[in-house]
Protein backbone atom coordinates (compact mmCIF):
# COMPACT_ATOMS: atom_id res chain seq x y z
CA UNK A 1 0.00 0.00 0.00
CA UNK A 2 1.29 2.93 -0.87
CA UNK A 3 1.71 6.24 1.62
CA UNK A 4 0.10 9.34 0.83
CA UNK A 5 2.06 11.99 -0.81
CA UNK A 6 2.77 15.53 0.48
CA UNK A 7 -0.39 16.88 -1.95
CA UNK A 8 -2.97 14.42 -0.41
CA UNK A 9 -2.07 15.71 3.28
CA UNK A 10 -2.12 19.28 2.19
CA UNK A 11 -5.63 18.55 0.99
CA UNK A 12 -6.74 17.06 4.08
CA UNK A 13 -5.07 19.55 6.36
CA UNK A 14 -6.68 22.54 4.42
CA UNK A 15 -10.16 20.52 4.35
CA UNK A 16 -9.82 20.17 8.68
CA UNK A 17 -8.87 24.13 9.18
CA UNK A 18 -11.83 25.03 7.58
CA UNK A 19 -14.25 22.37 9.07
CA UNK A 20 -12.08 24.14 12.20
CA UNK A 21 -12.83 27.97 11.09
CA UNK A 22 -16.28 26.64 10.19
CA UNK A 23 -16.92 25.70 13.70
CA UNK A 24 -15.49 28.48 15.60
CA UNK A 25 -17.69 31.06 13.70
CA UNK A 26 -20.75 29.03 14.38
CA UNK A 27 -20.07 28.68 17.79
CA UNK A 28 -19.29 32.70 17.96
CA UNK A 29 -22.77 33.72 16.09
CA UNK A 30 -24.67 30.66 18.27
CA UNK A 31 -22.89 33.03 21.80
CA UNK A 32 -24.10 36.59 19.67
CA UNK A 33 -27.57 35.45 19.59
CA UNK A 34 -27.38 34.09 22.87
CA UNK A 35 -26.46 37.07 24.16
CA UNK A 36 -28.52 39.20 22.28
CA UNK A 37 -31.47 36.58 24.14
CA UNK A 38 -29.92 37.37 27.60
CA UNK A 39 -29.82 40.94 26.77
CA UNK A 40 -33.47 40.97 26.19
CA UNK A 41 -34.70 38.73 28.78
CA UNK A 42 -32.12 40.95 31.46
CA UNK A 43 -34.20 44.20 30.27
CA UNK A 44 -37.13 42.76 31.42
CA UNK A 45 -36.24 41.68 34.43
CA UNK A 46 -34.95 44.85 35.39
CA UNK A 47 -37.73 46.82 34.24
CA UNK A 48 -40.22 44.59 36.83
CA UNK A 49 -37.72 44.73 39.13
CA UNK A 50 -37.91 48.65 39.34
CA UNK A 51 -41.52 48.87 38.84
CA UNK A 52 -42.41 46.41 41.84
CA UNK A 53 -39.35 47.78 44.55
CA UNK A 54 -40.58 50.99 43.68
CA UNK A 55 -44.36 50.05 44.01
CA UNK A 56 -43.53 48.30 47.09
CA UNK A 57 -42.62 51.67 49.04
CA UNK A 58 -45.97 52.97 47.21
CA UNK A 59 -48.29 50.15 48.67
CA UNK A 60 -46.11 50.41 51.95
CA UNK A 61 -47.97 54.36 52.54
CA UNK A 62 -51.24 53.15 50.22
CA UNK A 63 -53.32 50.14 50.90
CA UNK A 64 -53.54 48.44 47.83
CA UNK A 65 -57.27 47.98 48.98
CA UNK A 66 -58.03 51.35 48.18
CA UNK A 67 -56.39 51.62 45.23
CA UNK A 68 -57.76 48.80 43.68
CA UNK A 69 -61.91 50.43 45.02
CA UNK A 70 -61.35 54.35 45.53
CA UNK A 71 -63.63 55.90 42.61
CA UNK A 72 -61.39 59.03 42.74
CA UNK A 73 -57.76 59.49 41.65
CA UNK A 74 -55.85 63.09 43.02
CA UNK A 75 -52.78 61.32 43.88
CA UNK A 76 -51.23 65.18 43.85
CA UNK A 77 -53.82 67.34 45.57
CA UNK A 78 -53.76 67.69 49.70
CA UNK A 79 -56.42 65.56 50.27
CA UNK A 80 -54.91 62.75 48.17
CA UNK A 81 -56.76 59.83 46.62
CA UNK A 82 -55.25 56.66 44.90
CA UNK A 83 -58.22 54.93 42.90
CA UNK A 84 -56.14 53.58 40.11
CA UNK A 85 -59.72 52.51 38.40
CA UNK A 86 -60.18 56.08 37.22
CA UNK A 87 -56.89 55.39 34.66
CA UNK A 88 -58.32 51.80 34.00
CA UNK A 89 -61.18 52.64 33.05
CA UNK A 90 -59.78 55.52 30.47
CA UNK A 91 -57.63 53.11 29.21
CA UNK A 92 -59.56 50.33 28.43
CA UNK A 93 -62.05 52.46 26.85
CA UNK A 94 -59.84 54.37 24.53
CA UNK A 95 -58.41 51.03 23.67
CA UNK A 96 -61.70 49.39 23.37
CA UNK A 97 -62.77 52.11 20.98
CA UNK A 98 -59.01 51.89 18.66
CA UNK A 99 -59.98 48.14 18.45
CA UNK A 100 -63.10 48.12 17.16
CA UNK A 101 -61.75 50.25 14.60
CA UNK A 102 -58.45 48.34 14.33
CA UNK A 103 -58.78 44.81 13.81
CA UNK A 104 -61.70 44.47 11.74
CA UNK A 105 -60.44 47.47 9.49
CA UNK A 106 -56.86 45.91 9.34
CA UNK A 107 -58.38 41.63 9.07
CA UNK A 108 -60.49 43.13 5.85
CA UNK A 109 -57.27 45.16 4.37
CA UNK A 110 -54.55 41.54 4.97
CA UNK A 111 -57.61 39.72 3.08
CA UNK A 112 -57.85 41.89 0.46
CA UNK A 113 -53.94 42.16 -0.13
CA UNK A 114 -53.68 38.47 0.30
CA UNK A 115 -56.08 36.95 -1.46
CA UNK A 116 -57.64 38.77 -4.43
CA UNK A 117 -54.85 41.93 -4.51
CA UNK A 118 -52.66 41.56 -7.97
CA UNK A 119 -48.99 41.57 -7.21
CA UNK A 120 -48.79 45.33 -8.52
CA UNK A 121 -51.28 46.69 -5.68
CA UNK A 122 -49.70 44.70 -3.50
CA UNK A 123 -46.43 46.36 -4.18
CA UNK A 124 -47.60 49.45 -3.61
CA UNK A 125 -50.34 48.95 -0.58
CA UNK A 126 -47.67 47.54 1.90
CA UNK A 127 -45.26 50.37 1.82
CA UNK A 128 -48.22 52.61 2.27
CA UNK A 129 -49.15 50.95 4.88
CA UNK A 130 -46.02 50.80 6.87
CA UNK A 131 -45.69 54.37 5.68
CA UNK A 132 -48.80 54.74 7.84
CA UNK A 133 -47.14 53.16 10.63
CA UNK A 134 -44.58 55.47 10.97
CA UNK A 135 -45.95 58.35 11.27
CA UNK A 136 -45.57 59.77 14.89
CA UNK A 137 -48.06 59.68 17.58
CA UNK A 138 -48.10 63.03 18.51
CA UNK A 139 -49.13 64.04 14.53
CA UNK A 140 -51.85 61.50 15.04
CA UNK A 141 -52.41 63.27 18.48
CA UNK A 142 -53.30 67.14 16.46
CA UNK A 143 -55.06 64.97 13.84
CA UNK A 144 -57.79 63.85 16.50
CA UNK A 145 -57.63 67.40 18.04
CA UNK A 146 -58.01 68.98 15.09
CA UNK A 147 -59.69 67.21 12.28
CA UNK A 148 -61.72 64.67 13.62
CA UNK A 149 -62.57 66.09 16.78
CA UNK A 150 -64.50 68.93 15.00
CA UNK A 151 -65.89 66.25 12.67
CA UNK A 152 -67.48 64.66 15.65
CA UNK A 153 -68.72 67.36 17.02
CA UNK A 154 -71.01 68.10 13.86
CA UNK A 155 -72.60 64.34 14.19
CA UNK A 156 -72.34 64.27 18.60
CA UNK A 157 -73.09 68.65 19.07
CA UNK A 158 -73.05 67.43 22.83
CA UNK A 159 -69.50 66.35 22.20
CA UNK A 160 -66.92 68.46 24.02
CA UNK A 161 -63.50 69.02 23.05
CA UNK A 162 -61.72 66.69 24.59
CA UNK A 163 -63.19 62.62 24.47
CA UNK A 164 -61.98 59.11 24.59
CA UNK A 165 -64.07 58.66 21.43
CA UNK A 166 -61.96 61.27 19.01
CA UNK A 167 -58.99 59.88 20.44
CA UNK A 168 -59.53 55.78 20.44
CA UNK A 169 -61.01 56.44 16.42
CA UNK A 170 -57.44 58.24 15.60
CA UNK A 171 -55.34 55.48 17.59
CA UNK A 172 -57.59 52.65 15.41
CA UNK A 173 -56.34 54.32 12.41
CA UNK A 174 -52.83 54.14 13.70
CA UNK A 175 -53.08 49.97 14.46
CA UNK A 176 -54.58 49.33 11.01
CA UNK A 177 -50.94 48.96 9.64
CA UNK A 178 -49.56 46.47 12.55
CA UNK A 179 -53.10 44.37 11.77
CA UNK A 180 -52.83 44.39 8.54
CA UNK A 181 -49.36 43.36 7.53
CA UNK A 182 -48.91 40.83 10.19
CA UNK A 183 -52.40 39.02 9.27
CA UNK A 184 -51.06 39.56 5.78
CA UNK A 185 -47.75 37.91 6.36
CA UNK A 186 -49.44 34.97 8.00
CA UNK A 187 -52.35 34.36 5.55
CA UNK A 188 -50.08 34.17 2.79
CA UNK A 189 -47.77 31.84 4.70
CA UNK A 190 -51.16 29.36 4.32
CA UNK A 191 -50.37 26.31 1.88
CA UNK A 192 -51.29 26.78 -1.80
CA UNK A 193 -52.80 23.65 -1.52
CA UNK A 194 -55.63 24.13 1.14
CA UNK A 195 -56.96 26.82 -1.04
CA UNK A 196 -56.60 25.00 -4.15
CA UNK A 197 -58.44 22.18 -2.83
CA UNK A 198 -61.10 24.30 -1.49
CA UNK A 199 -61.52 25.51 -5.50
CA UNK A 200 -61.50 21.80 -6.40
CA UNK A 201 -64.62 21.53 -3.92
CA UNK A 202 -66.52 24.13 -5.68
CA UNK A 203 -66.03 26.85 -3.54
CA UNK A 204 -65.58 31.15 -4.25
CA UNK A 205 -62.42 32.73 -3.41
CA UNK A 206 -64.13 34.70 -0.74
CA UNK A 207 -65.40 31.43 0.42
CA UNK A 208 -61.68 29.94 0.89
CA UNK A 209 -60.93 33.36 2.25
CA UNK A 210 -63.24 33.40 5.09
CA UNK A 211 -63.39 29.90 5.83
CA UNK A 212 -59.96 28.03 4.74
CA UNK A 213 -57.74 30.79 5.11
CA UNK A 214 -58.37 32.81 8.07
CA UNK A 215 -58.79 29.37 10.05
CA UNK A 216 -55.54 28.31 8.90
CA UNK A 217 -53.99 31.73 10.30
CA UNK A 218 -55.20 32.00 12.81
CA UNK A 219 -51.75 31.57 14.81
CA UNK A 220 -50.67 34.56 13.12
CA UNK A 221 -53.68 36.81 13.68
CA UNK A 222 -53.99 36.38 17.10
CA UNK A 223 -50.50 37.58 17.25
CA UNK A 224 -51.35 40.77 15.47
CA UNK A 225 -54.32 41.12 17.43
CA UNK A 226 -52.29 40.69 20.33
CA UNK A 227 -49.72 43.40 19.63
CA UNK A 228 -52.67 45.71 18.59
CA UNK A 229 -53.75 45.42 21.74
CA UNK A 230 -50.54 45.81 23.50
CA UNK A 231 -50.03 48.60 21.20
CA UNK A 232 -53.33 50.56 22.19
CA UNK A 233 -53.39 49.93 25.79
CA UNK A 234 -49.18 51.00 25.68
CA UNK A 235 -50.39 54.30 23.47
CA UNK A 236 -49.41 57.38 25.60
CA UNK A 237 -49.21 60.96 23.07
CA UNK A 238 -52.82 60.49 20.84
CA UNK A 239 -54.27 60.30 24.20
CA UNK A 240 -52.33 62.78 26.14
CA UNK A 241 -53.64 65.68 23.32
CA UNK A 242 -56.60 64.38 22.31
CA UNK A 243 -58.59 62.60 25.34
CA UNK A 244 -58.10 65.32 27.44
CA UNK A 245 -55.84 64.12 30.69
CA UNK A 246 -59.07 64.70 33.26
CA UNK A 247 -59.14 61.94 35.99
CA UNK A 248 -61.80 60.86 35.64
CA UNK A 249 -64.39 57.28 36.31
CA UNK A 250 -66.40 57.21 33.28
CA UNK A 251 -67.30 53.88 30.77
CA UNK A 252 -68.88 56.82 28.34
CA UNK A 253 -66.31 57.15 25.16
CA UNK A 254 -67.88 60.56 24.67
CA UNK A 255 -66.40 61.93 27.87
CA UNK A 256 -62.85 63.34 28.26
CA UNK A 257 -60.42 61.24 30.63
CA UNK A 258 -56.65 60.22 31.64
CA UNK A 259 -55.40 56.43 31.06
CA UNK A 260 -52.32 55.13 33.06
CA UNK A 261 -49.90 56.30 30.01
CA UNK A 262 -51.10 59.81 30.09
CA UNK A 263 -50.72 60.03 33.90
CA UNK A 264 -47.36 59.25 33.94
CA UNK A 265 -46.34 61.66 31.13
CA UNK A 266 -47.79 64.04 33.12
CA UNK A 267 -46.20 63.04 36.53
CA UNK A 268 -42.99 62.39 34.79
CA UNK A 269 -41.51 65.81 33.82
CA UNK A 270 -39.57 66.20 36.48
CA UNK A 271 -42.01 68.61 38.97
CA UNK A 272 -41.63 66.35 41.77
CA UNK A 273 -39.19 64.96 43.95
CA UNK A 274 -37.77 61.66 43.54
CA UNK A 275 -39.04 59.44 46.13
CA UNK A 276 -42.34 61.48 47.25
CA UNK A 277 -45.02 59.65 47.38
CA UNK A 278 -46.39 61.25 44.53
CA UNK A 279 -43.51 59.96 42.29
CA UNK A 280 -44.42 57.03 43.20
CA UNK A 281 -47.59 56.92 41.85
CA UNK A 282 -46.22 56.41 38.64
CA UNK A 283 -44.50 53.20 38.95
CA UNK A 284 -47.74 51.63 40.60
CA UNK A 285 -49.39 52.82 37.34
CA UNK A 286 -46.84 51.82 35.40
CA UNK A 287 -47.04 47.95 36.94
CA UNK A 288 -50.63 47.86 36.61
CA UNK A 289 -50.30 48.57 32.86
CA UNK A 290 -47.93 45.69 33.04
CA UNK A 291 -50.26 43.10 34.77
CA UNK A 292 -52.70 44.64 32.14
CA UNK A 293 -51.31 44.15 29.08
CA UNK A 294 -49.38 40.38 30.93
CA UNK A 295 -53.16 39.48 31.23
CA UNK A 296 -54.10 40.41 27.49
CA UNK A 297 -51.35 38.44 26.09
CA UNK A 298 -51.98 35.22 28.05
CA UNK A 299 -55.79 35.71 26.95
CA UNK A 300 -54.43 36.00 23.28
CA UNK A 301 -52.37 32.62 24.23
CA UNK A 302 -55.14 31.33 25.23
CA UNK A 303 -57.50 31.68 22.64
CA UNK A 304 -54.74 31.07 19.76
CA UNK A 305 -54.81 27.33 21.51
CA UNK A 306 -58.47 26.74 21.25
CA UNK A 307 -58.60 27.91 17.88
CA UNK A 308 -56.06 25.18 17.32
CA UNK A 309 -57.83 22.18 18.44
CA UNK A 310 -60.99 23.74 17.03
CA UNK A 311 -59.79 23.59 13.36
Amino acid sequence: MSSPNASDLHQVSDRLAKKAMRHVSERFIEMLLFAAATVSVLTTVGIVYVLVSESYHFFQVVSIVDFLTDNQWTPLFDDAHYGIMVLISGTLVSSGVALLVAIPMGTIIAIYLSEFANPKVREIAKPVLELLGGIPTIVFGYFALLIVTPLLQKIFPELPGFSLLSAGLVMGVMIVPYIASLSEDAMRAVPMSMREGSYAMGATKLYTAIHVVVPAAVSGLAASYILGISRAVGETMILAVAAGMQPNLTWNPMEPAATITSYIVQVALGDLPHGSIGYQTIFAAGLTLLLITLAFNIAGQWLRRRFREAY
